[in-house]
């Protein structure tokens, strides 16, 4: 079967992988210039990682994931640890380690395994026609390309979703502007291996190591969409954010070279919607279930997409149609828990008003680790890589 996928992110690379291998006759479409993978990192929780293995990747991730072993959180103002425990229960009752990666070297790493020679840059989509026995994709360059079936991998702003869906569906703001990059890793803002995360006052500001000795830092600030911002600017706004708060954030200010790695990202989401398919066109990863990262679940939720997917159309043959209806019904109920969890997650976290999050800040002083990783392998448990039985007690 001929299947075009449009867009080379962690979704349609792995999806791509996959759909190959299952003997399809694939292509990818990209609207990026120049094959550079952009993004600062992400994590990989085991759900995520499991998909990999399966695509045989597992040696390779192992070597892009940085070794994080515990978890602490830290008062911002003060330099308390508020708490700090082991992951190792998420490795022991998941069966996968989980590993922080940065996100263009794990973007290369699934480009490079399809196949650059079968990516097509440059080449923004603009039209979609389905007549029942073929698609035809029309490009912003006049090009068209035919196939049985596409896959819009298009990102938060998914052309192939407005098409599927009939328009409509917008994004919402979360309240917080995230800022993100790579920096060397640096014992004094955080232990080599450990995720720590220092809070205050509605902010946080985290570090989790990646391979090639780094640290993958992301900083939250609540505050209006829109707001102007240049990057002459560097990380002045962090330093007004955050110029009062403990030692260990300082050093981290300091490491950050804005012209090397600095991303500024406001966060959006969009609510769940449960029509990812219409005829011989689908979606998956951010065009379906476009999530704030407060769960880190964004990316592996795209490559469950791709695992439910795969063994969809490995394993149905009624028809193209008929495949896709199965690959939606088994995917929106988890993806659109996995958006609301993050929503929630980021409400308690964020200090939108109230006292829920002053309560947490609270908890965190007596956690035990218990209730923290109840949350977190609460995020795996269903995922479909474990086929139901994979998370031990």
């Amino acid at each position: 079967m001929r299947i075009i996928i449009i867009g080379a992110g962690i979704g349609g690379a792995s999806a791509g992988i996959a759909l190959a291998r299952l003997g399809h006759e694939v292509t990818i479409y990209d609207r990026m210039r120049e094959n550079k993978p952009v993004g600062a990192a992400l994590s990989l929780w085991s759900n995520g990682v499991k998909v990999l293995n399966w695509l045989g990747l597992s040696e390779q991730v192992a070597e892009l994931g940085g070794l994080m072993d515990t978890m602490s959180y830290v008062d911002g103002l003060t330099g308390e640890t508020m708490c700090a425990f082991s992951l190792a229960p998420v490795t022991e009752r998941t069966g996968q380690r989980p590993y922080p990666v940065a996100r263009a070297d794990l973007q290369m790493l699934l480009m490079e395994t399809f196949g650059l020679d079968k990516i097509h840059l440059n080449m923004k989509m603009v039209g979609i026609e389905d007549d029942g026995e073929e698609v035809t994709v029309t490009f912003a360059n006049g090009e068209t390309a035919t196939c049985d079936l596409l896959i819009g991998a298009d990102g938060a702003n998914s052309i192939t979703r407005d098409y599927v869906t009939g328009g409509g569906i917008e994004r919402k703001y979360s309240g917080y502007t995230n800022f993100n990059g790579l920096v060397a890793a640096d014992p004094r803002v955080g232990p080599l291996d450990r995720w720590t995360t220092y809070v205050g006052e509605g902010k946080r500001a985290a570090v989790m190591p990646v391979a090639g000795d780094r640290f993958y830092f992301f900083v939250d600030v609540p505050q209006p969409d829109g707001l102007p911002y240049d990057k002459s600017e560097g990380i002045a706004p962090l330093r007004e954010a955050f110029g009062h708060w403990t030692g260990g954030v300082q050093a981290l200010l300091d490491s950050i070279d804005p012209a090397v790695s600095f991303n500024r990202v406001e966060i959006w989401d969009i609510d769940p919607f449960h029509t990812w398919v219409k005829g011989r066109v689908a979606i998956l990863g951010d065009a379906a279930h476009n999530t704030a990262p407060d769960i880190g679940q964004g990316a592996c939720s795209a490559l469950e997409d791709t695992f439910v997917l795969s063994i969809m159309l490995g394993s149905n043959t009624i028809s193209i149609e008929d495949t896709l209806k199965r690959y939606e019904h088994s995917r929106t109920d988890r993806a659109a828990d996995l958006v609301l969890k993050a929503r929630k997650r980021g409400e308690e976290t964020h200090d939108y008003g109230g006292d829920l999050t002053e309560s947490w800040y609270a908890s965190l002083r007596k956690e035990s680790g218990e209730n923290v990783l109840r949350g977190i392998i609460g995020n795996i448990v269903d995922s479909p890589i474990n086929l139901g039985g994979a998370v031990l007690d």
